[in-house]
């Protein structure tokens, strides 16, 4: 029969007890066979025991009363061990999710974080405005008839802004490029197209229609600013009161060519420089001396880019 392995303290009170009762019968059982072998006790038969003693003092399987060693776990112990493992499990598995959580967490204040150093770095979003702020309007110059003939109209500079123009003059003009404006041609005014130049000074308008620097090219989002003459230097634009709502007007550049719609025509004062301002679409906007002979004022034909 196989002795009980179990330390005393994983018994139970019943368990104990009946390693107790056994212990004593094998004690009697000892002294007995010494009292025999001495001469001391005389050979009878035993007393019997009661089945109910001999019940208690098996030994439980797996139970050791001396404690030499330790057998198969019992199932409270297997209980307590299966517990224990769980409770691991569940620390476990919360420290991965906590870890996760702080990663996420991490990688989102990250990418907040790069998005504000981008911004800061970026600077506040640029608006277009034109290279070269003007004090009057292009294409100001004496009447032919006057005394002195046709010549630059200084008088309608205001006196303290005359070095400014003076200073703007001496700004080198952009070598024109394939997207810059060429030619220009008016059906309703014109048999053939005009050149035009870059540019829109004394000496620039005695060659064609120019371009203010810095305004858009033609096609391009903004506002590209021409002005001609109207009764010197072949008088291009001496008839631009004719034109009317929905006149054509074709710009060509070196690659293609844009055709743009008369919107209207206003007559202006030479220092009003607002109609040459920056627009969101691109536009048109045609600059001359008015009236006729007189060269007093301007008129400003503003004209808009169709389909493209």
């Amino acid at each position: 029969m196989a002795k009980d392995l179990r330390p005393a303290e994983d018994l139970s009170l019943e368990e104990l007890e009946a390693l107790l009762t056994r212990k004593r019968l094998e004690r009697r059982q000892a002294r007995l066979e010494k009292f025999r072998q001495s001469g001391r006790a005389l050979a009878v038969s035993p007393d019997p025991i009661p089945a109910s003693a001999l019940r208690a003092a098996e030994p439980f399987p797996g139970v050791s009363g001396e404690g030499e060693g330790h057998g198969e776990p019992t199932p409270r112990r297997r209980r307590g061990r299966g517990a224990l493992s769980q409770a691991l499990l569940i620390v476990e598995v919360g420290a991965v999710l906590g870890l996760a959580l702080v990663l996420f967490s991490g990688m989102g204040v990250l990418r907040t974080l790069n998005q504000e150093v981008a911004e800061a770095l970026a600077g506040p979003t640029p608006t277009a405005t034109p290279l070269i702020t003007a004090v009057v309007l292009p294409s100001g110059h004496t009447p032919p008839t006057s005394p002195g003939g046709a010549a630059p109209n200084e008088a309608e500079i205001p006196a303290n802004l005359r070095p400014l123009v003076q200073s703007l003059s001496q700004v080198p003009l952009p070598t024109p490029g394939p997207e810059q404006a060429r030619a220009m041609f008016i059906p309703a005014l014109w048999n053939d197209p005009a050149p035009v130049v870059q540019g829109d000074g004394w000496d620039q308008l005695k060659k064609g229609v120019g371009q203010h620097a810095g305004t858009a090219n033609p096609g391009q989002k903004g506002n590209l600013v021409v002005s001609a003459h109207n009764d010197i230097f072949g008088e291009l634009f001496r008839h631009l009161d004719q034109l009317k709502p929905g006149d054509e007007v074709l710009i060509s550049t070196a690659t293609r060519q844009w055709e743009y719609r008369v919107t209207g025509v206003q007559i202006v004062e030479p220092t009003d420089v607002s109609v040459m301002a920056p627009t969101e679409r691109p536009t048109l906007t045609m600059v001359s001396c008015y009236p006729y002979l007189v060269d007093n004022q301007r008129i400003v034909v503003f004209a808009e880019l169709t389909g493209g």
